[in-house]
């Protein structure tokens, strides 16, 4: 026996001490319902996961779509669920089963107002036994299957009650005793009994047991969407989705040169203003105008005497937000313009400016609402190199924020008093985001018809931001967009993208503020395209008037974006106004607005559609209703200089014409044109019309 060699000395091996002994982890709660197995996902529409609230307006249909499955193969049943704020009860609707476990449903809310929606499912006990019995071939599986839909019919009767529950309890009753008589059939008795079986099944399949059991299903166990509460819609009454806005400066309405103008002025140019298809009447702030560091003509830093000011320079000795300029007239005055524009259909819009003159009220009052530079002075707007010495803005982080938010809702509820529905606010994104949830939602919780128009050129994600704070529509980069691509990549952003569900568009071709280069000493048919891309592109739209249906396009200077002789700083004299003016295209206008009011294809964003085109310079879009059976096809010359021709490619079958050729009859020209499905030939000359604004109609009823 070999006997191993010795082993050097070794240290003994020191054994790894066991981990301390931890608590276990506690288990995770367990759910509400452990019973529950219907599974709801990717519900849509919805804002930040439910963060803000999905728009509409009275009646138009939101159309919710949702994942919605269980475990195995039971079948589920879903609803879509709503109500306005502060009722008891949901209203329901079921939703239909698309496919690939997708579910679909529409609700039409029916006033202004905050409301919620969500959806619940659950799986139904009933259908999947109808979907069981279906399948079974077995007369004795077919005869216990029998028993145990009785079963299920008679709970459904309990849930029930009345003459549908004692309907319900005799169908159980007669599916039940027949199901137990075949089952006590001899052999001898097969024959007959299949038949009966047969028969059995086919009641027990029937469509009125199936729609009546339906009606009282078994929602014991069923799962909701968000919670209890669901999830925010915000409701506005129509005019928050179309709307056709006309803004002018009340002190240059006078008919009178040299004179300033008043309420009566403004009221007196109402029937103008209706017959040109306006709806809205937006007047720029008409509050006392600071005579401290007041602006001169051409926002020259000097203003001599006579010289207007600013109305953005809200504030002097006669009063601020609450008060009006007395060169304008009274409060009543402004009272009596209100209700004379509603009598013509029109409402006002107020510019709400959130600003103050050196010599406002509130600056000797509150001077705790301002901030202060090193040297004590309050310091003034600035957005360099731009300075507005002539206007304060407010703090938003002073101390006393209680009290400058209660004031500021206090100038809303003044004017909501003076029967103004609708506010453009002036710059809302150089104010705080947390106020205007604030006093959108206080407002709106008191006037749900109370609408808001966030007037804020600035970074995308700024301006939808505000729109899902609450402002009813905001306004646009559609003054900027003027090649094909970039309208084109814009508006299809605008109405499908995922700001389409809060973010209601206005656009407008100028403002006092902006006269794009495109205008710039720009012709007739320059005006003319702008105006058709920006009615028919946007269910909401509006103009600066009079200086742009009277063709003012000539800027400060070069390159600006300025008006010469700016309203902002002085008195202008329109003159008399008229559809029938030879330097107007105010009965242009007319046309267009008439034609979006008797079209509502035209009154809403969600169908709008781009077509190809062989030409860079022709832009072609189309709309349609909601059925999807009446459209509008709109193709613009956006070269203001030269004829413009090519071809249009379109899809009949979009269109609402199946194949074949149909009429594209031109409501701006009375024109008709036989156009088919593909490619259909266009000539547009500005200098006749730069435009087609074109009804499709089937050829049988040309």
């Amino acid at each position: 026996m070999t006997t191993p060699p010795p082993t050097p000395d070794r240290p003994p091996r020191r054994r790894r001490a066991a981990p301390p002994a931890t608590a276990a982890a506690p288990l995770p709660p367990l759910p509400a319902d452990g019973q529950a197995r219907a599974v709801i996902d990717a519900v849509l529409p919805q804002v930040d996961a439910g963060r803000f609230a999905v728009k509409r307006v009275v009646d138009e249909p939101l159309e919710v779509t949702a994942h919605v499955f269980t475990d195995g193969h039971d079948k589920v049943r879903a609803r879509l669920c709503w109500r306005r704020a502060g009722e008891p009860a949901w209203r329901e609707t079921e939703m239909q089963p698309q496919g690939n476990d997708v579910w679909t449903a529409a609700c039409a809310p029916d006033a202004p107002g905050p409301w919620r929606y969500t959806v619940c499912a659950w799986v139904d006990h009933f259908d999947s036994w109808r979907a069981e019995l279906l399948r079974r071939v077995d007369l004795a599986d077919i005869l216990l299957a029998a028993r145990v839909g009785a079963e299920l019919v008679q709970q459904a009767a309990g849930r029930a009650g009345g003459e549908d529950g004692a309907r319900l309890a005799s169908l159980a009753d007669n599916l039940r005793s027949r199901a137990e008589a075949a089952s006590r059939a001899t052999i001898a008795e097969i024959e007959s009994v299949s038949l009966e079986v047969e028969a059995i099944k086919q009641l027990a399949l029937a469509e009125d047991l199936a729609e009546l059991a339906g009606r009282y299903p078994d929602r014991r166990h069923a799962c909701w969407y968000a919670g209890p509460d669901g999830l925010p819609l915000a409701v506005d009454r129509p005019r928050a989705a179309f709307s056709t806005w006309y803004e002018m400066f009340p002190r240059s309405a006078a008919l009178e040169e040299g004179r300033h103008g008043t309420f009566r002025d403004v009221q007196a140019r109402l029937p103008y203003v209706a017959a040109m298809g306006f709806d809205v009447l937006y007047l720029p702030p008409i509050h006392p105008i600071g005579r401290s560091r007041r602006k001169g003509p051409n926002n020259t830093l000097i203003a001599r005497e006579g010289d207007v000011g600013s109305p953005w320079a809200i504030g002097a000795e006669e009063g601020g937000h609450k008060d009006v300029l007395p060169a304008l007239g009274t409060l009543a005055d402004f009272r009596d313009l209100v209700g004379a524009a509603n009598a013509l259909g029109i409402e006002i819009a107020l510019d709400i400016a959130f600003q103050c003159a050196p010599d406002h009220p509130w600056v000797r009052q509150h001077p705790q609402w301002f901030r202060r530079r090193p040297d004590g002075s309050v310091q003034y707007a600035e957005n360099p190199p731009k300075k507005y010495q002539d206007i304060y803005p407010f703090d938003f982080e002073t101390e006393d924020w209680r009290a400058l938010w209660a004031a500021l809702k206090d100038v809303f509820d003044h004017w909501i008093a003076q029967g103004v529905r609708i506010f453009r606010v002036d710059n809302p994104h150089t104010k705080a985001f947390a106020f205007w949830e604030w006093v959108i939602a206080a407002i709106k919780a008191e006037h749900p018809d109370v609408l808001f128009l966030a007037e804020a050129f600035t970074r995308p994600k700024v301006m939808h931001r505000l729109a899902k704070l609450g402002f009813s529509q905001s306004y646009t980069y559609f003054t900027w967009r003027n090649s094909r691509h970039e309208l084109m990549e814009y508006f299809t952003e605008l109405a499908h993208g995922p700001g389409a569900d809060y973010y209601r568009p206005n656009a407008w071709p100028n403002t006092p503020d902006i006269l794009n280069e495109h205008l710039h000493h720009g012709p007739r048919s320059i005006f003319m395209a702008r105006l058709v891309l920006a009615a028919t592109l946007s269910a909401s739209y509006g103009i600066y008037g009079p200086p742009y249906e009277l063709l003012q396009g000539e800027p400060r200077e070069r390159g600006s974006e300025e008006y010469l002789d700016s309203e902002k700083y002085q008195l202008r004299h329109w003159g008399e106004l008229s559809l029938e003016r030879a330097d107007s295209i105010a009965g242009f206008i007319a046309t267009v607005n008439r034609i979006r009011k008797e079209y509502p294809a035209l009154q809403s964003n969600r169908s709008l559609r781009f077509f190809d085109t062989s030409n860079p310079y022709l832009v072609a879009y189309a709309k349609r209703d909601a059925d999807g059976r009446n459209a509008v096809l709109t193709v613009v010359n956006i070269d203001a200089t030269f004829t413009q021709t090519g071809w249009v490619q379109v899809d009949a079958g979009w269109l609402g014409v199946d194949g074949g050729g149909f009429v594209a009859r031109d409501l701006l020209t009375g024109q008709c044109f036989d156009w088919r499905d593909g490619g259909n030939f266009v000539i547009l000359v500005p200098s006749q019309m730069p435009a087609h604004v074109l009804a499709i109609e089937r050829s049988d009823a040309a």
